[in-house]
């Protein structure tokens, strides 16, 4: 019996263990990625080819824009300085006026019911993501809990 309980145990954690071994990110290019949100919108939305080549530059300019902050984000990681007011502001106000010119060209291409589908799985993805950072900031809090603790 002791055997068996032992045997579980270690199955457990090995399973816990090969979980928690996920690759973060992805290693496509910013045009595989393009075609690869482009064709789920495509599903989500039923969008003919004339709307998909008037959508595909704009995702591929969103996507290599993404890219490329993510990688200003590492390099300023680096270099542990924090932005003042000013330069967060500008950078917000960028980033806002980017997300505006990309919802109204979209309202353009779309008709009514695809761009209400749009807005739908828009707001359905942006709460995703909110709980998904309030699930990682609890996780954090929580580690430092343990770590003052110890």
């Amino acid at each position: 019996m002791k055997k068996i309980v032992v045997a579980l145990i270690a199955l457990s954690l090995s399973f816990t263990v090969s979980a928690q071994k996920r690759k973060k990110g992805s290693d496509f290019t910013v045009e595989q990625k393009t075609e690869l949100a482009l064709k789920k919108m495509t599903l989500d939305l039923d969008l003919s080819d004339r709307q998909a080549n008037k959508i595909r530059p704009l995702l591929a300019e969103k996507i290599s824009d993404r890219s490329e902050h993510r990688k200003n984000k590492k390099e300023k990681k680096e270099d542990r300085k924090r932005l003042s007011s000013d330069e967060r502001f500008k950078r917000e106000m960028a980033r806002l006026d980017k997300m505006i010119a990309f919802k109204a060209n979209m309202k353009d291409i779309l008709n009514d019911d695809q761009y209400e589908r749009f807005e739908k799985i828009a707001a359905h993805k942006k709460h995703k993501m909110k709980r998904r950072g309030k699930h990682r900031r609890m996780k954090h809090d929580r580690s430092e809990m343990d770590f003052d603790r110890g």
